[in-house]
């Protein structure tokens, strides 16, 4: 953890990250960031994501509608919010702002989650390479953070990813799958993760060398596990991508 830097600019949250540091603040309203290295590092392997009956049974049914990238502002908006259980937050304006740019430079991702018109939650995070960090998840209904979580998995192992950060564990994560990595194994996962996402004498970095975070909504109705039609993916795909091991 070192100390903070006066100013974020998309280029050096992207190196920082292809590095394994991450950036956080102190509360919402901080002027500075500090930058994070865990020894431990959660990660969630994507072929290990533990998909529970009841968790099925919402995904498949279609309750919440889901989207990807439709409202990234208003996402890293809500995972900003004070609530009763969590009166602060480390999402200061230094990093909403530059996620909001990062998401315009097509490196940040959001899932978002709707009940009828009403963002009741999801998650953004960061794609570099085949690698997807996740930065923050919400749930202002019933399951919302875990159908958006699932909704990701399925993604990213469609889109050929390798890893899924979670940067640090919590009972919630757990209880989906995630697993504690030392820094040195984290480390060679990311290296292998990031391989080919940076040009050749240290070009800049790809936002998806390797890997397609939208390959789930480009997916031919042929190409995925049950039959569909033209038009986003349903729960019932994903609960079927979930349940099939790579």
């Amino acid at each position: 953890m070192s100390t903070g830097t006066p100013q974020l600019d998309p280029q050096l949250v992207l190196g920082a990250y292809s590095v394994g540091v991450f950036p956080m603040a102190d509360s919402r309203d901080a002027d500075s960031v500090y930058w994070v290295e865990p020894r431990q590092r959660a990660i969630l392997p994507l072929d290990g994501f533990h998909l529970s009956h009841s968790l099925r049974k919402t995904v498949a049914s279609d309750r919440y509608r889901v989207t990807a990238d439709l409202a990234f502002p208003q996402m890293i908006a809500l995972c900003a919010q004070s609530v009763a259980n969590r009166p602060d937050t480390w999402i200061n304006g230094q990093i909403e702002r530059v996620f909001c740019e990062l998401h315009a430079m097509g490196f940040a991702h959001s899932i978002e989650v709707w009940d009828g018109p009403t963002l009741v939650g999801g998650l953004y995070g960061l794609a570099l390479g085949r690698a997807f960090f996740g930065e923050s998840m919400v749930s202002r209904a019933r399951d919302a953070s875990k159908v958006a979580i699932a909704w990701l998995v399925a993604r990213l192992r469609l889109g050929g990813f390798t890893l899924l950060d979670c940067q640090f564990m919590t009972e919630h994560l757990a209880s989906l799958g995630a697993i504690e990595v030392p820094r040195a194994r984290y480390l060679a996962l990311l290296s292998s993760a990031l391989d080919g996402s940076v040009g050749a004498g240290g070009g800049a970095l790809s936002p998806s060398a390797g890997a397609d975070f939208f390959a789930l909504d480009r997916a031919s109705p042929e190409s995925l596990p049950i039959a569909t039609v033209s038009g986003p993916p349903a729960g019932k795909v994903i609960a079927q991508l979930l349940g099939q091991t790579s």
